[in-house]
């Protein structure tokens, strides 16, 4: 498990600012202090949203599966990022 301040693609994050805040997202890249994140629902796999790292809320959970779809440039559909969050959030 990656370490909370180390953001990783396959994580769930929470939006600190903005019209989505309180959301959680997925990570489906790191760029430098910008991440692009995805819900599957507001914000496809396909038009993920630009967001600065100061402006999430890393939680500690990671989706592995994910993650190695994300990362071997697999197509990630929209019901897995929802399926995803949903489980997460409901394990709560």
């Amino acid at each position: 498990m990656a370490d909370i301040h180390e953001l990783s693609v396959g994580q769930i994050v929470f939006s600190k600012s903005g019209r989505d805040r309180g959301k959680p997202f997925i990570i489906v890249a790191v760029e430098g202090n910008y991440v692009r994140l995805a819900d599957g629902k507001l914000r496809s796999s396909q038009k993920p949203k630009l967001k600065k790292r100061m402006h999430i809320q890393p939680v500690k959970c990671i989706d592995e599966e994910l993650r190695k779809k994300i990362t071997e440039r697999s197509a990630v559909s929209d019901a897995e990022l929802r399926k995803a969050l949903e489980t997460f959030l409901c394990d709560k």
